[in-house]
């Protein structure tokens, strides 16, 4: 569906507050998984008296196999080394170990923490990596996140996005909630709770804040809001409808879609607010735009010819080029960070599923297996894309790998999910 044409009038937008405390976090699902796993022991870590739980090593273990790249070796019945020096390298061998985690937790003065981790390879029986960090009991999961990411990339020679965030809007009853949390769907916190809707959250490049859109004053309205301290701003109140920001990879633009004139439209507009500049033009319905990671184009979804197809322009203006032929209806346009994948939904027949598109050889593959899919967002590495679909009647959240292979299911009890976003 094309979303500026959904954004209808609705009934006063009413907010409670900039911030809420969190409610209970989603529940993780894993499907699947590449077909040559690396296999990982977590060896638990050496605990200190006071620390907090989960554990650490379960904190990452699960970010490991949520991936879908890795498989956990059980460390049960083992001995629990914590230092390189105390591992029996041919007994991890013969429980089919790859590579291990080990370390231990130190209870410093003041409530804080001191971490000690390496990652040893097994088969070679030499270190790939050891850290230590001091830390509070509020980084708890942060770090566990990022051993995670150190894991991801020294075994896969890719970045992890563990330690990145999601946002997303989810309705409880009859309220509605935009609210980030980290990528796991833990520590979740309510920015903004509406008896309205609330659409289209987008994280700038730095993370600090989400623009959205709320119907305010009755009227569709492109607010920005900061992630710290609870801000907020109109960023586009024209006349008409305001929808569908998209940051500029420098932080310092947005592309909005608006009626001010005539049919939906792109406009650019600085991140405060000033220098509106409209960039597509007619009567056709041009909408979703997003930003290529150099900042130099913009894709976006138009009926230009006819049926719901994905296009690109430059970002200073120009001839649109259509980009997707598969197909009689494609929309919702995003982009891997690297620019060479698309990732949208397309329908065939009845069903609407997330395709992944390489940009330089045209060819396509459908990512998922569900029938409802909306709002594609990739993952800051590039490695997976989260979306919103529906099951046993309501939305949830889902992410899959680009091979297709990897399906997460992150679901609430109770809760409807929806216009997930994936920021730093």
């Amino acid at each position: 569906m094309l979303r500026a044409v959904l954004l209808l009038p609705l009934f006063c937008f009413a907010l409670l507050g900039a911030s809420f405390p969190a409610r209970a976090a989603m529940e993780i699902q894993v499907i699947g998984g590449a077909a040559n796993k690396i296999a990982v022991a977590m060896v638990p870590f050496k605990a200190a008296p006071g620390q907090p739980v989960p554990a650490l090593t379960q904190i990452a273990g699960d970010d490991l196999n949520r991936s879908g790249q890795f498989r956990l070796v059980d460390a049960g019945g083992m001995p629990q080394p914590a230092e390189s020096a105390q591992v029996n390298y041919g007994a991890w061998r013969s429980k089919g170990a790859d590579a291990m985690v080990v370390g231990q937790v130190i209870a410093l003065p003041g409530g804080r923490f001191e971490i000690r981790f390496r990652l040893l390879d097994v088969v070679k029986q030499t270190q790939l990596a050891g850290y230590s960090y001091t830390i509070s009991a509020a980084q708890w999961r942060a770090t566990a996140h990022q051993i995670a990411n150190i894991v991801y990339e020294k075994l896969t020679g890719i970045p992890g996005a563990f330690g990145s965030r999601i946002a997303y809007v989810q309705k409880r009853g009859k309220s509605f909630e935009l609210r980030v949390a980290d990528a796991d769907g833990q520590t979740p916190r309510t920015v903004v709770r509406s008896v309205e809707p609330l659409i289209s959250p987008m994280f700038s490049p730095d993370g600090s804040r989400l623009a959205y859109v709320s119907f305010e004053d009755k009227k569709p309205i492109v607010y920005v809001q900061s992630l710290q301290d609870g801000a907020r701003r109109k960023l586009a109140a024209f006349k008409g409808s305001n929808s569908a920001p998209a940051w500029s990879p420098d932080g310092r633009r947005l592309a909005v879609v608006l009626t001010r004139d005539e049919a939906s439209q792109i406009y650019l507009i600085n991140a405060d607010g000033s220098g509106l500049a409209r960039l597509t033009k007619g009567g056709n319905i041009d909408t979703e735009p997003v930003f290529s990671p150099d900042g130099q184009t913009l894709y976006f979804t138009s009926d230009r010819g006819g049926s719901a197809q994905i296009y690109r322009m430059a970002a200073s203006g120009g001839e649109p080029r259509r980009v997707t032929f598969n197909g009689s209806y494609n929309v919702s346009p995003t982009i891997s960070p690297d620019g060479r994948h698309l990732a949208y939904i397309s329908r065939d027949g009845g069903r609407f599923s997330v395709v992944l598109h390489e940009l330089a050889s045209g060819q396509t593959r459908v990512l998922t297996d569900t029938a409802r899919d909306e709002s594609p967002s990739f993952a800051p590495n590039g490695q997976a894309v989260l979306y919103a679909t529906v099951e046993g009647g309501r939305g949830i959240l889902g992410t899959v790998s680009l091979d297709g292979k990897t399906r997460a299911r992150l679901s609430e009890p109770g809760v409807d999910a929806r216009e997930p976003a994936w920021g730093p």
